[in-house]
């Protein structure tokens, strides 16, 4: 039973979407997403693959060997790989030199070849299944023998560890152009920020200067003076 299904991280998975619900409720393309998203979710759920495993352990009368598999432990649900319902947890990881000579004793009957320390330096720098060994350590037909076959295999070996360093540069890219992004966002974020309280700052030293009583007080008094000086030019003539 291959556990690598999304039911498995639900809870997590509705934990975040609740913790995103509130900081992008406004976000109408991100709430598309989230809709097709949903539509195309599994429909059996964390709860009913729990009860379903618990029902076959007691509807089962002898002995019987459950296995499941998945290639995301980190992803798999604490209720659903606890002690008691998987009872024995086993790594199966990349493949090793010494499980490579088990797979080169059984498919080619060799325990030593000129290949071999090649073979164990590949081996040590570049991650690749036994399952893969094994189908590039295979005969293809009866014309190949045994250096054919790991000639084959040191060929495997170089392409996955040229992949995986070109995996490596173009995460390592795609994670500058990340950090890149978010710096502009933020100063344009900053910029806005500083243009708005500038633009405050002067719609608000504007309105001081229309309610400043300065100029009406000059007017005023012009407009006084004025008075002043006729009224006086008044009495003169009278």
């Amino acid at each position: 039973i291959d556990c690598s299904l999304d039911l498995t991280g639900q809870r997590e998975k509705k934990k975040d979407d609740k913790e995103e619900e509130v900081k992008d409720e406004k976000d109408a393309v991100k709430e598309k997403m989230k809709n097709r998203e949903e539509k195309k979710q599994s429909e059996v759920t964390l709860s009913g693959l729990l009860n379903f495993i618990d029902g076959l352990w007691s509807a089962i009368g002898g002995e019987r060997l459950i296995v499941f598999t998945t290639n995301f432990v980190e992803k798999l649900d604490p209720a659903l790989i606890r002690r008691g319902r998987m009872d024995k947890h086993i790594v199966l990881s990349y493949c090793c030199f010494d499980s490579f000579k088990v797979l080169a004793n059984n498919y080619l009957d060799v325990e030593s070849h000129d290949h071999f320390p090649e073979i164990r330096r590949l081996l040590g720098e570049t991650n690749i299944t036994p399952a893969d060994v094994a189908e590039n350590l295979m005969p293809k037909s009866s014309k190949e023998n045994a250096n054919t076959c790991l000639e084959r295999l040191i060929k495997a070996l170089e392409t996955a560890k040229e992949e995986a360093k070109l995996k490596a540069e173009e995460e390592e890219r795609e994670k500058a152009e990340k950090e890149k992004e978010e710096k502009n966002k933020e100063a344009a974020a900053e910029e806005a920020n500083n243009t708005d309280t500038v633009n405050e700052n002067g719609k608000s030293e504007s309105n001081i200067v229309k309610e400043n009583p300065e100029g009406n007080v000059a007017k005023e008094n012009g407009k006084s003076e004025n008075n002043g000086v006729k009224e006086n030019d008044d009495i003169s003539k009278g």
